[in-house]
């Protein structure tokens, strides 16, 4: 297993930590940014990663990888490719998290979730939901780094508490807009997503 240090050399290297005035994808604001898809640009970085998630999971039987789009898709092929199953993945239809291209989990088919970031789990929670809507089973949530300020348990079948387990946990502050000390400083906010400054 790689260190925390080896994971954190990892992502620093590929530059993914940022530095600035962000507004995650849960509106949340935040002066730090895992953007993961800069070290997952490089395969070998990538398969380090990939490969201690699946490692987490090496006593776990499942038939399904999925992850929510765009960000965890992925490690959860790499996963899946390592474990010999399935991938599949989770995209907004309508504002909504769902199976879409003809993907679906089969009734009792147990399923891993893998996500790049998990901050405050809102999408986790959602596949999850689609999961058990399809009668499969959850049986573990896994990701790169988990940045939530609050340890984010799950929920599963209505009942049992699942912990995600992440390669790196990083303590780094959210803000509601109302809070944010950055907005009151008038300073740039860049909406993860966009590529221009909102001023």
């Amino acid at each position: 297993m790689l260190s925390k240090k080896e994971i954190l050399g990892i992502l620093k290297k590929g530059e993914a930590l940022r530095k600035g005035h962000f507004k995650l994808t849960s509106g949340l604001h935040t002066t730090e940014y895992i953007q993961m898809a800069l070290v997952l640009q490089y395969p070998s970085y990538a398969a380090k990663l990939c490969e201690e998630i699946a490692d987490f999971f090496k006593d776990e039987t499942f038939q399904v990888v999925i992850s929510p789009a765009l960000g965890g898709i992925l490690i959860g092929q790499k996963v899946a490719e390592i474990r010999g199953v399935r991938a599949i993945f989770a995209e907004k239809e309508e504002k909504k998290l769902a199976l879409r291209r003809g993907f679906k989990i089969n009734p009792g088919e147990k399923v891993l979730i893998v996500e790049d970031v998990i901050t405050t789990g809102g999408s986790v929670k959602k596949i999850i939901e689609i999961v058990e809507k399809s009668q499969g089973e959850v049986v573990g949530v896994g990701c790169v780094a988990d940045r939530s300020e609050k340890s984010v348990d799950f929920i599963v079948n209505n009942k049992n508490i699942l912990k995600p387990k992440s390669l790196v946990t990083l303590e780094i502050k959210n803000y509601s807009k109302e809070e944010c000390p950055l907005c009151k400083k008038g300073l740039p906010l860049t909406i993860i997503g966009r590529e221009k400054d909102l001023r």
